[in-house]
């Protein structure tokens, strides 16, 4: 009996190594299909600035550059497995710093719109450049947008990554604070681009942070016929210049009700301008939630958006005018790509009912978004 009782202890063990070495194996197959490469991608002021493919076992493959955090490159298999880039972009760090409408970048310190550039903070009113009209936008003239980020590779058993990480001194754009900033991309074999932001400051400073990337997941022509939902019930209400009058209006029976999926193209020509609004997400708590899905049905591909934030932006190319030439020399049209920004509200140091968008000392901003992509 004994001998029988240790045959099996010894049986047991031999399975269970057995099976941890098969789960090493798998993991190291993971990690050997998935890759990350460096190049140089040009120069300013003489310093290099670098592109990093992340590429994971199924092909999907993204660039970014540490010229702010842009992702130059999404390549996404469609329903036959079919690789196209469905986000809008240069080939090239030249074409990037001629300017362009913030394709692909992280974008702070304050995402959106502040009105009139400025704010009153603990008793004292803050004047931020003024680059959108008679507003602030998307953190002014040099906003993170254009910064040299520091960038280190990441490469785990579940997904490969690249931290980027700037600071941003006391009175930049007229902000203050010094605000540290971290951003970690990471691709996973879920076909998952995660995004994580934190940040630190060492005085009262509003922080609303956000990606800025142009989806077509048509990967070309208009995105009229994407079909798309946003768990939103009500939408932030905007006078003339883009800014919320404080309003949050119920999108029932109105071209803003996204709640169950349609197609961009369906009401557009109702919204002046067309879309270029925040959506109050639903079931706000600070925990990550799916929040929005989008189908291009030609193609197959499905984009779901997962976020921690109270808002989502959707803009529709409005501002697009066929003077963007893109990789390939595509020609980038008005509505030939979308944004869905997941943030704060906009205006929201002017709007005390709002969410708080500012941080303390001692604090630590944190905000993650997912953008997960499958076919149908």
């Amino acid at each position: 009996m004994k001998k029988i009782i240790t045959l099996i202890i010894i049986f047991a063990i031999a399975f269970t190594a057995c099976n941890f070495d098969s789960e090493k194996k798998d993991q190291n197959k993971n990690i050997n299909k998935m890759t990350i490469n460096k190049e140089v991608f040009g120069k300013i002021d003489n310093q290099q600035i670098f592109l990093f493919t992340l590429k994971n076992k199924n092909g999907m493959t993204v660039k970014i550059t540490n010229y702010g955090g842009i992702v130059t490159s999404l390549l996404v298999p469609d329903k036959n497995g079919k690789l196209d880039d469905v986000v809008l972009g240069f080939d090239n760090l030249d074409d990037y710093l001629q300017g362009h409408p913030y394709f692909g970048a992280i974008v702070g310190r304050y995402g959106n719109r502040i009105a009139k550039g400025k704010f009153t903070l603990n008793g004292k009113e803050y004047n931020l450049a003024i680059n959108n009209g008679p507003n602030h936008l998307h953190g002014g003239i040099k906003g993170f947008d254009k910064a040299i980020w520091s960038a280190a590779k990441i490469k785990e058993n579940d997904y490969v990554g690249l931290r980027l990480s700037h600071f941003s001194k006391d009175g930049d754009e007229g902000y203050p604070g010094n605000l540290g900033v971290i951003v970690i991309y990471s691709l996973t074999n879920n076909n998952e681009l995660k995004i994580k932001y934190q940040a630190t400051t060492d005085k009262a400073t509003p922080v609303n942070l956000t990606h800025h990337s142009y989806f077509n997941l048509a990967g070309t022509g208009d995105i009229f016929n994407h079909e798309l939902m946003i768990d939103a019930n009500k939408y932030t209400v905007v006078n003339n210049n883009l800014i919320p009058t404080g309003e949050l209006r119920n999108v029932k029976e109105t071209a803003f009700d996204f709640t169950s999926s349609k197609k961009i193209g369906k009401e557009i020509s109702d919204v002046e301008g067309g879309y270029d609004h925040n959506f109050v997400l639903n079931n706000y708590s600070g925990e990550t939630r799916k929040v929005v899905e989008v189908l291009e049905p030609i193609s197959g591909r499905i984009m779901e958006v997962f976020t921690s934030e109270p808002g989502i932006q959707f803009y529709s190319g409005n501002f697009l005018d066929g003077t963007e030439i893109g990789k390939n020399n595509k020609v980038y049209n008005k509505h030939y790509g979308f944004c869905l920004e997941t943030q704060h509200f906009p205006d929201s140091p002017n709007q005390l009912e709002f969410p708080s968008t500012i941080l303390h000392p001692g604090e630590t901003y944190t905000h993650k978004t997912i953008y997960k992509f499958s076919v149908k």
